[in-house]
């Protein structure tokens, strides 16, 4: 039968409970850093991908409606000449 030594049992036991430690220590400086990035990303008034999207596909249809409407004209401008 083998004896266990009381010394390595809590020398076990105190790295397990700084591990714990270390891993919590971890997770509040993540979630410290991660609340940073996101109000300095807020404060420099950025746009999301959605938003920029959007913009993006109201400006092309606009210089599409434009293109037609230059057409248009010139069509007019054509039969009345």
């Amino acid at each position: 039968m083998q004896t266990r030594n009381k010394v390595l049992d809590d020398f076990s036991q105190l790295m397990t409970n700084a591990m714990g430690v270390a891993q919590g220590a971890k997770d509040e400086a993540q979630t410290a850093m991660n609340s940073m990035v996101d109000r300095w990303l807020a404060d420099r008034d950025l746009v999301t991908r959605e938003e920029f999207e959007a913009v993006r596909t109201m400006a092309q249809k606009a210089r599409e409606e434009n293109e037609a409407l230059k057409a248009r004209i010139e069509t007019l401008e054509g039969g009345a000449g």
